[in-house]
């Protein structure tokens, strides 16, 4: 069963039998907004990218985006930039791959962003979404759905967490500025 995710919710990744997940997959989906135009309603591509973080004791270790698909260690793997979207109420545009059981052992944060490499604003994204699904059987877990877009270029959509023996998931849905996630660096910060 999905679980919809609100601003600030957190959830277990431990499984129904008790076991833990092993292996998950974080998936963003967009369209762009149609908008009115001169000559009747037009759409306009919006490139948007997500990006994976991963946190040390408040330390950026490493990073996963379109220009570095794979992480030093190997645990976390971007599968391709999409540079218009399309999918928003279905499939994933882009998607992330953690196995959370090769993550290091030090990184305790992996910190899900989403920015609009163009510029446009949220403004012009529609149906947009960020969900967690357990790469092993294809069941998702949660979904955070981004409503309301505003006049910001991107937002810091959700965090895995360590917790104990395993893992956590907390939906952030902050907005903030930037065309990658250099650009958001400060406002990461806050959400750590």
């Amino acid at each position: 069963m999905t679980v919809n995710m609100t601003k600030g919710q957190a959830i277990s990744l431990q499984k129904d039998d008790g076991g833990s997940l092993t292996a998950v997959r974080m998936g963003l989906g967009w369209q762009s907004a149609p908008r009115r135009g001169l000559f009747g309603r037009r759409v306009r591509e919006i490139d948007l990218d997500a990006s994976a973080l991963l946190f040390a004791g408040g330390q950026l270790r490493d990073v996963v985006f379109f220009r570095h698909l794979v992480s030093d260690d190997g645990s976390v793997r971007h599968t391709g930039d999409n540079l218009v979207g399309g999918a928003g109420t279905g499939g994933d545009d882009e998607a992330i791959l953690v196995d959370l059981q090769r993550v290091p052992v030090h990184v305790d944060q992996i910190v899900f962003t989403v920015n609009s490499f163009t510029g446009q604003t949220f403004e012009e994204v529609a149906n947009a979404f960020c969900r967690l699904v357990d790469e092993t059987n294809g069941r998702e877990l949660a979904r955070y759905t981004l409503a309301g877009g505003g006049a910001y270029t991107a937002q810091i959509m959700a965090k895995v967490h360590r917790s104990g023996q395993g893992w956590n998931m907390t939906a952030i849905g902050a907005p903030s500025n930037g065309r990658t996630f250099q650009d958001l660096l400060p406002d990461i910060a806050r959400q750590l």
